[in-house]
């Protein structure tokens, strides 16, 4: 049996009825095509079954075709899932944009500004997407140094370090959401558990909190992230009795389980109680919690990055949107 011949760029412009170079620009720079003859060379493309030359195209443009993201150390616990699905979307979406995603792992933030160095030194990259992001990082500074484009799972925290494209949850929108549930079903005294201030993350969550609650008066409980952590704090809240406490809303799944672990111990296994992550181990309780969507954060970040349908990597000045904040919904059980 004869092997199929496989397609080429001249075989798509024949079957599209358009030039050489109308099939090109529409793999390697699609927005200066029209519309309607980007989707007949596309339709071409799908029929023939061409797969245009990535490997020449790259070397051509000096371009990797890559985005690099660091891949967190496993800490275990419950709330460590959501940079998981955000790098698998990531690898997703940059593959449907004709993209790689390179994984790194670093120890310390010496090592990643040291990783930071060899990517940039080596081309290996066409952009760095930073995650766990904090006020005056370092990394953006080596990023914009070297020359990098780069965006952030989360945001800067600082308006002098807001010169780079970044996406975040909007975490007092699900806190407020979380509350406003809370009033409505369960009563005037809504507690928060969350972490210590100055967090970044955790301050955010508790101002939904608070807007939401206006100028009724609740407790607010502040610990370490973690199910123990929260088990203590609301044992010792609950086993006091001072103050009224009709629900509670929590900065993370993790603290979530702890206080309902605790509300069953006193006695209270009804007291409705809302985390934040929406993970297995809330859905298998019970608990309802604040879906943070990464997969939305991936999509967002791409867009910023390179356009809605671009395939690569913007070069020069943010765009003028540098940040977006996306709204979690609210999984109520």
């Amino acid at each position: 049996m004869a092997e199929q011949r496989v397609a080429t760029i001249e075989d798509v412009a024949r079957e599209a009825g358009v030039s050489r170079q109308t099939v090109s620009n529409v793999v390697n720079r699609p927005g200066i095509v029209k519309e309607a003859t980007r989707r007949k060379v596309l339709v071409a493309i799908e029929e023939l079954g061409y797969a245009p030359n990535a490997v020449a195209r790259r070397l051509r443009q000096r371009r990797s075709s890559t985005i690099g993201v660091k891949l967190d150390a496993y800490s275990g616990g419950i709330s460590g899932v959501v940079l998981d699905r955000f790098v698998h979307a990531l690898t997703e979406h940059a593959s449907s944009r004709g993209l790689r995603v390179l994984v790194y792992a670093a120890r310390t933030l010496a090592d990643e500004l040291g990783y930071i160095n060899g990517l940039a030194d080596g081309g290996e990259v066409d952009a760095i997407i930073l995650t766990g992001t904090a006020l005056g990082d370092p990394r953006a500074e080596r990023l914009r140094e070297r020359g990098m484009p780069f965006a952030a799972f989360g945001r800067p925290w600082g308006a002098g370090d807001a010169d780079h494209p970044w996406v975040d949850i909007d975490g007092a929108a699900g806190t407020r959401a979380a509350t406003e549930h809370l009033l409505a079903r369960a009563g005037e005294h809504v507690a928060f558990l969350g972490w210590p201030p100055d967090s970044g993350t955790g301050d955010d969550r508790e101002r939904g909190w608070r807007a939401a609650m206006g100028d009724r008066a609740a407790p607010r409980l502040a610990t370490l992230d973690g199910v123990n952590e929260g088990r203590r704090l609301v044992r010792e809240l609950l086993e006091r009795g001072e103050t009224p406490v009709d629900g509670i809303v929590c900065a993370s799944d993790a603290l979530a389980i702890g206080a309902h672990l605790a509300a069953v111990r006193a006695g209270r296994p009804d007291l409705q109680i809302v985390g934040f992550d929406n993970t297995a181990a809330a859905e298998a309780i019970g608990i309802s919690s604040v879906e943070q969507l990464p997969e939305r954060v991936a999509e967002g970040i791409l867009e910023l990055l390179m356009g809605s349908e671009g395939t690569e990597i913007r070069r020069g000045p943010a765009p003028q949107t540098a940040g977006l904040l996306v709204e979690p919904r609210l999984i109520v059980r």
